[in-house]
């Protein structure tokens, strides 16, 4: 090949590289929506994932007219080993909502998860095998998204908390203590935080649970529902928000607050105004408070 051509073809990588690192990603992609039931559906789905070599480790309804499937793989599991903190990053979400008459399939977007998390790999393969399994039709849930580059800082304005600032919850003896007690307190669905699932890092201390929340009165700042009420009102919905993270890592229990875990799934939210962060100002801590009685020694 001559030296013309190996500089065109260098310069195509170049670009073809420098596309894909300025790739605009966003949290959620809409699988499909249609007629139907939300049971026909979450039936239907969840035999996708699993012949689309998924295993499913929970599903719940947060509310009416919602329902929500966790899954994993090896893939997610490997790559949740080989980050830090990376237990966030192994398992992904799929929604199943009722809009109007219409029924949408939405799920977390893999690569947006991984960046957003910092982790070692960008989960492209899982991204792939979701849609195979469940189909894309668009992302959404940002009106312009973020680069990868710009995913791996994100924070939602000055002041406000990164992936790597979360809130230390408890603290036990060691991990088998913790893993063990978190276990039996989230199953035991004290102060209204309750187990969804549980998945076990590989060949690592560490742990991911997802928990449902509900409260009322005072405690309702803290509930799922009141929070989607306020801040989940696009034509397309963003349910696979939910359930929300407790992480056990060795002796220690975290989960990330509220204003980086929320953010990063409604990166377009207002500060203020109608459907709103101020309508939600006294959530983040709520939902620490919430989760730190729940798992507390």
């Amino acid at each position: 090949m001559s030296i013309k051509k190996l500089l065109v073809s260098a310069c195509l990588m170049l670009v073809a590289m420098g596309a894909q690192a300025d790739e605009m990603l966003k949290p959620f992609v809409l699988a499909s929506k249609g007629t139907g039931t939300i049971a026909e559906k979450a039936a239907e789905t969840k035999s996708a994932l699993v012949k689309g070599g998924f295993t499913v480790v929970g599903d719940y309804s947060p509310y009416a007219g919602a329902e929500i499937i966790i899954v994993t793989n090896n893939e997610l599991k490997k790559n949740a080993a080989d980050s830090e903190s990376g237990g966030y990053g192994a398992i992904q979400r799929i929604a199943i909502t009722e809009v109007g008459k219409e029924i949408q399939v939405s799920y977390t977007n893999p690569v947006y998860m991984a960046n957003m998390y910092r982790m070692k790999g960008d989960l492209g393969n899982v991204a792939a095998e979701l849609a195979k399994a469940l189909g894309k039709e668009e992302d959404f849930g940002s009106a312009r998204g973020m680069t990868a580059r710009q995913a791996r800082k994100y924070h939602y304005m000055i002041g406000m908390e990164y992936f790597n600032e979360p809130s230390l919850l408890a603290t036990y003896g060691s991990y088998n203590e913790a893993v063990q007690a978190v276990d039996s307190k989230l199953t035991a669905g004290k102060g209204g935080v309750a187990k969804v699932y549980r998945v076990d890092i590989p060949g690592k201390e560490e742990a991911v649970f997802g928990v449902s929340m509900k409260g009322r009165g005072d405690n309702k700042y803290m509930d799922e529902q009141f929070i989607m009420n306020e801040i989940d009102f696009q034509p397309i919905r963003s349910t696979a928000f939910l359930p929300y993270e407790v992480l056990v890592s060795g002796n220690k229990v975290y989960a990330l607050y509220a204003r980086f875990r929320i953010a990063m799934d409604f990166p377009d939210l207002r500060m203020m105004g109608k459907n709103s962060f101020m309508n939600i100002m006294k959530s983040p801590e709520a939902i620490r408070i919430a989760l730190q009685n729940a798992v507390q020694k």
